[in-house]
């Protein structure tokens, strides 16, 4: 039996976050800022307590960036159960722990309670639909939806099906994201950890080698890319910055001046050991580094200084 069709993104006045963690709250708030009614549900003790302050802390930014016409934090609410959540749903975004065997009976679960043609999906950080959907009755609905914290604030989502997800389930979830303001980076194949996080954990594995021998402290690696590399990568991208990097010559001259420094032992792609002493010191630099401040300091903090990004980034594109 053939899946139902999908109904047009922009129909969409209701979507279902299932996990309200750290993300599922981004998402929560980020769709409650476009317009939409949330069903949220999570089986955690205090889930709905900490939905609703997460969710009133991300309120005053966003309305500093701007709220879609009908947006409002009564639009919200809390269901009893997963099925009560997805019961008339558009949409249904999952944001569960990152644990494989719970992905794939989650999914399977949503997949049996949300309406016919509704696509579902998945928050993973890594993890392959084509693993995720294997319980499932319909995956072909099912897709990978990654975002990047804090939902939302960042636009980037990475959208990309399994071996048995249907090629219009993927299309529909890149115009749908894109309808409720998001970047999607579709991509073409499935690779664990998708684009971005694949480059963040290289940058991420390096700098743990580095404090791990003594080469650099906590303070130093962010200093170096706040300071640094990351000033421009807020524009544009490494590759076109190493493009400028060329001069005149461009990307080609790049290559050819430079090419031979990528056979130099400049990076460990290799992840050190995770060990006690390594861990510490990393906590330890972190702790020295925030100087005090609480995380909820530091949230606020970093999300007013991403809308006064957002709002110069999309100054200069429009220019």
């Amino acid at each position: 039996m053939s899946e139902p069709e999908f109904a047009p993104p922009e129909s969409v006045s209701s979507v279902a976050v299932v996990g309200t963690g750290v993300i599922g709250a981004g998402w929560a708030a980020h769709f409650l800022r476009m317009g939409f009614d949330v069903a949220a549900w999570d089986p955690g003790d205090g889930a709905a307590g900490r939905l609703t302050a997460s969710v009133r802390h991300a309120w005053p930014v966003l309305e500093k960036l701007g709220l879609r016409p009908g947006a409002s934090l009564s639009r919200l609410r809390f269901a009893g159960s997963l099925a009560e959540a997805v019961d008339g749903a558009g949409f249904v975004q999952e944001s569960a722990p990152e644990l494989l065997d719970l992905k794939i009976k989650l999914l399977a679960e949503l997949d049996a309670a949300a309406p016919p043609g509704v696509v579902i999906a998945s928050s993973t950080s890594g993890f392959l639909m084509s693993d995720m959907a294997v319980a499932a009755s319909t995956p072909g609905r099912l897709v990978v939806a990654h975002p990047f914290n804090p939902p939302y604030l960042i636009p980037l989502v990475e959208v990309v099906g399994g071996r048995s997800t249907d090629p219009a389930a993927v299309a529909w979830a890149e115009r749908f994201y894109r309808h409720t303001g998001k970047v999607c980076l579709t991509m073409d194949r499935e690779v664990p950890g998708f684009v971005a996080d694949r480059l963040q954990e290289a940058l991420w594995r390096e700098a743990l080698h580095m404090v791990d021998s003594g080469q650099a402290t906590v303070q130093q690696i962010d200093d170096a890319i706040t300071w640094g590399p990351g000033l421009r990568w807020a524009l544009m991208g490494p590759m076109l910055t190493f493009h400028l990097a060329g001069g005149a010559g461009g990307m080609a001259h790049m290559l050819d001046h430079f090419g031979p420094a990528l056979l130099e032992p400049w990076t460990r792609l290799t992840a050190p050991e995770l060990t006690p002493r390594l861990r510490d010191l990393v906590v330890a630099g972190v702790e020295e580094e925030a100087g005090g401040a609480s995380i909820a300091d530091l949230e606020a903090q970093r999300d007013g200084f991403l809308v006064d990004l957002l709002e110069l980034i999309g100054k200069h594109r429009r220019a």
